[in-house]
Formats: C-alpha cells, sequence, structure tokens
C-alpha cells in the first residue's frame, strides 16, 4: 500500500491503488470506476447536490435522514429501503462508489448501509467532492438519473450487532470496542441519551482522530482555515500508530451515537486490514436507553432542567418579539 502525499499545496491526499486493499478509494479510483460503468451516490443534501456534483452521480437527499427513522435513528424498514434505492437506481449487487464532501462520515454511513443490504463492492471516496473539484475533473448541475430496478434486500448480519449483543459480548475477551464519539459524550458529560456514559471497556478514539487535524471541524467554524483539506486521512502509517493498542485479528465493535460516526472509524479499520469489524447501528442511543445495559461514568439526563432553559429561551424571544 503506497503512503499518503500532499500534492498541490492544498493537503489532498493521494494514495494510488488504495482501494484495490479496502473500502477507502482516491481521486484515480474513481477515475477508473467511471470507466467501468460503476454507479456513483451522493450521500449529501439535495440542494449539495444541485450546486454540483460528479457527472453521473445519483442523489436521493441526506442519505442518514432518508433511510432512517428521525426517533430511533435505525433503517426504515426493509420493504421502504427497498423502494428508496430501487427508484434511484442504487443496486447493492453493482459496484457502488459512495461520496459526499472531504472527510465526512456520511459517505461511509451510505457504505455502511448498502453493506447491511448485502452488498459487497462498494467504496467510500474520502476525499469527496472536494478533492474531486481540487484536481481539476467536471463538475455537473443536471440531476443524474439510473433506470429503476426491482430489489430484494436481505440483511447482511455479519456487519452490524445489536444491544444484545453487545451486552453478550462484554464477556468475551475476544471482542473489543471502540467508542468513535467525542471525549464529552464518552465520559457522560455530553448526555444525548436518558443516560450518558459509555460501554465498559470501550476504548474512545473520535473519529475526526482519522483526519490529519482533528480540530478541522471546529477551526472551520470559527474561520480559521480555508478549506478543509485537515480532514483528509492520516497517512498509513499515523493511523496504524492511533489504533496500535486494538488486535486486527479479534471482533472488533465500533459505536457512536447513532452508528454513522461509527461507520468512519469502521472503514478505516478494515481498511487497515482489521478482520472481522462491525458497526454496533442502535450505538448509544440504543444502548443509553437501555437501563439495565451495563454502562459506566453514567450520567442521567435530567428533563426538569431542559424545560426550564427552554422556558427561559422562549421567554427571551418573546421579549425580543414585544
Amino acid at each position: 500500500m503506497k503512503r499518503f502525499f500532499l500534492m498541490l499545496g492544498i493537503g489532498l491526499l493521494s494514495a494510488t491503488g488504495w482501494a484495490a486493499d479496502g473500502p477507502i478509494s482516491d481521486t484515480a479510483f474513481v477515475v477508473d470506476a467511471a470507466k467501468r460503468s460503476a454507479i456513483f451516490w451522493d450521500v449529501r443534501s439535495a440542494a449539495e447536490y444541485a450546486h454540483g456534483h460528479l457527472p453521473g452521480a445519483v442523489n436521493i437527499g441526506d442519505a442518514a435522514q432518508v433511510l432512517r427513522d428521525a426517533n430511533s435513528e435505525d433503517f426504515l424498514s426493509t420493504d421502504k429501503i427497498e423502494k428508496l434505492l430501487g427508484e434511484a437506481g442504487i443496486d447493492p449487487s453493482r459496484e457502488i462508489v459512495v461520496y459526499g464532501a472531504r472527510g465526512a462520515w456520511n459517505p461511509y454511513f451510505g457504505r455502511y448501509a448498502i453493506r447491511y443490504f448485502g452488498g459487497k463492492q462498494v467504496y467510500v471516496y474520502h476525499g469527496g467532492i472536494d478533492d474531486w473539484r481540487a484536481a481539476g475533473h467536471p463538475v455537473s448541475i443536471a440531476p443524474a438519473k439510473l433506470a429503476p430496478v426491482a430489489l430484494k434486500l436481505a440483511v447482511d448480519a455479519s456487519v452490524s450487532v445489536s444491544t444484545a449483543e453487545v451486552v453478550a459480548s462484554l464477556k468475551n475477551e475476544g471482542v473489543q470496542i471502540i467508542d468513535a464519539r467525542t471525549p464529552g459524550e464518552y465520559r457522560g458529560e455530553d448526555i444525548r441519551a436518558i443516560r450518558g456514559g459509555h460501554i465498559p471497556g470501550a476504548v474512545n478514539i473520535p473519529y475526526e482522530m482519522n483526519w490529519v487535524d482533528p480540530q478541522t471541524g471546529a477551526k472551520l467554524a470559527k474561520k480559521q482555515v480555508p478549506d478543509s483539506s485537515g480532514m483528509s486521512l492520516k497517512p498509513t502509517d499515523q493511523l496504524k500508530a492511533l489504533y496500535a493498542s486494538l488486535d486486527p485479528g479479534k471482533e472488533t465493535i465500533v459505536y457512536c451515537q447513532s452508528g454513522a460516526r461509527a461507520a468512519e472509524t469502521a472503514g478505516v479499520l478494515e481498511q487497515l486490514g482489521f478482520k472481522k469489524v462491525k458497526v454496533y447501528d442502535s450505538s448509544w442511543l440504543g444502548y443509553g436507553n437501555t437501563l439495565d445495559a451495563p454502562a459506566n461514568n453514567v450520567t442521567f439526563f435530567n428533563v426538569g432542567a431542559l424545560n426550564g432553559k427552554i422556558a427561559a429561551m422562549q421567554a427571551r424571544i418573546t421579549q425580543r418579539e414585544r
């Protein structure tokens, strides 16, 4: 596997041939995939897609919202997924390249969705539309349409785990768990379910740590950097060092709040040669709300305090309106 190197002074990563050994692809691979008539799936919102996308790429809107229940953030029923993907011509049995913005977890979630429903030949273009534009390739604003397909999907249980399976794995020394959330979520300070905390034994490695600069998101929000080049993946040797405490031969469960951020870490682990990587789909939203599931650093959501903050905010809004 060739090392990454910076080019054109903007932090783009080149990993020619990388996707041949794993799920993460580069611009050269995407160009070749187009020649093979692979499906390009843009998982961004419809507005972002309309602003410019890879020629021939299809879009069904923000995939993480469209394919999941708004409350549980679990997948919709299989028949609904069949309809959504089928009408767009996104056939999991074909070669698929999923992309979005550089470094975002959304394309990795898209890849996980395809694999969850039986797809085998699916890749993530980590650099996404940003690397594509920077390389000088053409961008289209015209919506692309593929011929609809009638799908009959079956769930591949080998790529995910349920809450019950995670609880059972806590007594299994052959299983290791990664928490891809923020340190605040891991410590129970940022509560996003009935309770905060983390799964016992889980190692906290936020998914942003896979990036060249894990602080890029915050820096962009503060306009401290001009672009998202810091969201490019770290060189392979640095990624291996990041996960050096883990055994690539063991079953590895990755979770976050709803399985989305975890999907990016899962993809990186597979790229590094981890053999049994599974995404805990329900993640902390499911685990934290399962009150009899063992947890560390447990804190509870204070509904009364939240209601008080909402009331105070409403009072300020009313006062400004007056």
